[in-house]
């Protein structure tokens, strides 16, 4: 089966980093980081079965996104401020 082939897992994290530099902010990076720890893990022999590997996908790419989210995400009482209207050039 093609889930349980490392490189199928490192190929889907490195198309998801690919498609985070596309669309900016940090939204397919934590299911990349999630993808390729799955795929290092079937590298090294540990390979449990399809619904345990989606359980770990899941928790691995939920764990980076909070802390991404909390490392680069907008800070509490945090806002936008806009000094220049467009229409005003």
């Amino acid at each position: 089966m093609f889930w349980a082939t490392w490189w199928v897992w490192v190929a889907v994290a490195i198309a998801l980093g690919i498609l985070e530099m596309l669309a900016p902010g940090f939204i397919f990076l934590g299911f990349a980081v999630g993808a390729a720890v799955v795929g290092f893990l079937l590298f090294f022999g540990i390979a449990p079965g399809l619904p345990w590997m989606l359980v770990l996908f899941a928790a691995i790419s939920l764990a980076t996104w909070l802390v991404l989210r909390r490392v680069v995400g907008v800070r509490k009482g945090q806002s936008k401020r806009i000094d220049i209207d467009i229409n005003e050039l």
